[in-house]
């Protein structure tokens, strides 16, 4: 089986990427693509494109992978802050890859894509079920919902064996903040963690649903493996998570780190962050995807101890 991911450079890319050569799916090849060359990995071939440029969604699926994962994305908040560019790459990319899948003839690959939680919009009942109605009130949530329907109306029609999955909020991020305006939620507790400070732009009691890196790198092996004939007309799935406010998530850091680590976080409101999260998903049935075998952590402390394990600084190195 050849295997393309495309958006591999990635936080989720290099984790599925590492799963995937460890033996999480079975491979004949292993294609790695994003717009920055993605770190080599033992038995894969790396490739740099930009799946918005003219050709190069063809060139991506020229040698007809038979699976591909979808994360090459605009993160929420660079594409509220640029509308034009959240378009180009989250849906007219996403569009050009499936017409390049639809225009080779026999062929019709498992695709799983990344969506997300933010292709709802309030007012929220308290658990949202999986058959809520989707009314987006950003631009990024606006190209997720999007894509998600094309990619459902591409695999009624035959043309790519889709699965969308709405991941929750991932954290705890390892590395450099990224322009995600959910980023906040993974630096108050992972600079904290290394020793350094942090600043919360939203308020204490916001809540919001969380899964691990570890959680969604689980979340897209599953959806290759799934018999997709399960899913009905939509092929979107509401990934499960964990339900906390970020007061919930400062209690589980003081007692994984201690109250020094709670000290080193300062409170400084972002009127711009807490527009755009403000209105996003507290918490999600996701019972359609726990009946197919998705699963995610059941407490914050467990999500922080998977930071330690797999991305804290200090780790032992493989």
């Amino acid at each position: 089986m050849h295997i393309l991911i495309l958006g591999a450079a990635g936080m989720l890319g290099r984790k599925l990427g590492a799963a995937i050569t460890a033996g999480a799916l079975p491979f004949t090849r292993l294609t790695l693509a994003d717009v920055v060359a993605p770190a080599p990995v033992t038995g894969a071939t790396v490739k740099v494109l930009n799946l918005a440029d003219p050709g190069a969604a063809a060139e991506a699926v020229r040698d007809r992978p038979d699976l591909i994962f979808h994360l090459a994305a605009v993160v929420s908040g660079e594409a509220e802050a640029d509308l034009a560019k959240g378009y180009a790459v989250n849906l007219d990319a996403s569009r050009a890859l499936f017409d390049a899948i639809a225009g080779l003839p026999d062929y019709c690959p498992r695709l799983v894509f990344a969506s997300s939680l933010a292709v709802f919009g309030a007012p929220f009942p308290k658990v949202i079920p999986d058959d809520f109605h989707l009314t987006p009130h950003t631009s990024y949530g606006t190209q997720k919902a999007m894509t998600e329907l094309l990619l459902s109306d591409y695999s009624r029609r035959g043309l790519v064996d889709g699965v969308a999955l709405r991941l929750p909020t991932i954290c705890i991020r390892p590395g450099a903040p990224n322009r995600a305006a959910s980023g906040f939620y993974s630096s108050i507790l992972r600079e904290p963690l290394n020793g350094q400070p942090a600043t919360l732009p939203v308020r204490d009691s916001l809540r919001h649903w969380f899964a691990s890196p570890r959680a969604a790198t689980g979340f897209f092996l599953q959806a290759a493996r799934l018999d997709t004939g399960l899913l009905g007309p939509s092929r979107a799935l509401s990934m499960p998570g964990l339900s906390a406010s970020i007061a919930e998530m400062i209690e589980a850091l003081r007692r994984v780190a201690g109250q020094e680590a709670v000290d080193l976080i300062r409170h400084e409101p972002d009127p711009v962050i807490q527009a755009i999260v403000e209105p996003w998903a507290e918490a999600c049935e996701a019972r359609t995807a726990r009946d197919l075998g998705f699963t995610a952590e059941e407490s914050f402390d467990e999500i922080i101890r998977i930071y330690l394990e797999d991305d804290h600084p200090s780790r032992p190195q493989a």
